[in-house]
């Protein structure tokens, strides 16, 4: 028995999701780039031939290579993507090209469920925070932790089980979320959760062995997909400045331990503002092992419907 006290969290008095304002619903969320009869690929073509014009274009000719190809393509993205409108257009590009894995963190999976069962999420930190109700949605807490439930019965990863229990419940809003997309495409999405960064942390329902264990699986099926990268594949990470970057390093040395000959792929960094880890992490290290990496700078609501947009049309309409 520890000599530390600890808080109890079945005394934390919680609220109905419905009783939340949030500040983003579906009806807001973009809509992807219908590429027959539209040539966003002329605006690219546009841009000038420097710096930063010439690395997207860059990556967009990879990213068409990885798909005519048929080598994987793997999104790293933190919340703030869905919290922006973009997980239409991810599931739209999924839709065309499956041989894609999607990994997230712990709050991108909580988001995804509550724009899957509810169509609305993100709350407002500083206002709920002044009267201690920031987080304490009780249907979030309990969707979570029914996820933790079908990954422990049947030993697979947070993603994998968050793709079977939307499935099974068949809310209104799946067809806005990335993990039942990914699941019904049967390409991997993988969830990276830290212990304490999350609002489920807060609620008594929450087990974090279970957590780890499950967080440990796709940790694991990640590796894998890693594994596939070479000559050819692409990494894209979005706005995750500590997570991914960090989980993506460890992955990488895995699959280069099992695979001496890993090497020739690309990798993308796009966030609002240069971070560190990202820029060592994805673009930079990885450059040991003979990849191309590239960052960027702008906001994630302009620069990912372009990219998409732009791959797509370049590619014959993925």
């Amino acid at each position: 028995m520890s000599k530390f006290k600890r808080a109890d969290l079945t005394k934390v008095k919680r609220f109905s999701i419905r009783d939340r304002a949030n500040k983003v619903d579906v009806y807001r969320f973009g809509k992807a780039w219908p590429s027959d009869g539209n040539r966003v690929s002329e605006f690219v073509d546009s841009l000038p031939n420097f710096l930063k014009a010439d690395d997207f274009r860059v990556v967009v000719s990879r990213c068409v290579n990885s798909i005519r190809t048929d080598k994987p393509i793997i999104l790293m993205s933190g919340a703030h993507t869905l919290k922006v409108g973009l997980s239409p257009l991810f599931i739209d590009f999924l839709s065309s090209y499956s041989n894609m894995h999607f990994a997230t963190n712990g709050a991108g999976l909580i988001h995804d469920l509550e724009v899957a069962f509810f169509g609305s999420t993100s709350e407002d930190v500083q206002e709920n925070l002044k009267d201690g109700s920031f987080g304490m949605v009780t249907e979030t807490a309990k969707l979570f932790a029914e996820v933790l439930a079908i990954s422990d019965s049947k030993n697979v990863g947070l993603g994998e089980a968050a793709g079977l229990f939307i499935e099974r419940e068949a809310p209104q809003f799946a067809s806005h979320s990335i993990a039942y997309g990914w699941y019904a495409a049967g390409s991997p999405y993988t969830v990276h959760a830290a212990i304490g960064t999350d609002i489920v942390c807060q609620h008594p329902e929450y087990d974090g062995a279970k957590v780890g264990k499950a967080s440990h699986i796709d940790f694991q099926v990640f590796c894998h997909s890693v594994s596939r990268i070479k000559d050819g594949g692409v990494i894209i990470n979005i706005g995750s400045a500590v997570t991914m970057p960090e989980v993506f390093l460890k992955a990488l040395s895995v699959a280069k331990n099992l695979d001496a000959s890993l090497s020739g792929f690309t990798t993308a960094n796009f966030d609002m503002i240069n971070h560190y880890r990202p820029s060592m992490n994805v673009v930079n290290r990885p450059k040991a092992l003979g990849a191309e990496g590239f960052n960027f700078a702008g906001h994630h609501e302009i620069m990912i419907p372009l990219l998409l947009a732009a791959i797509k049309e370049r590619a014959g309409g993925v």
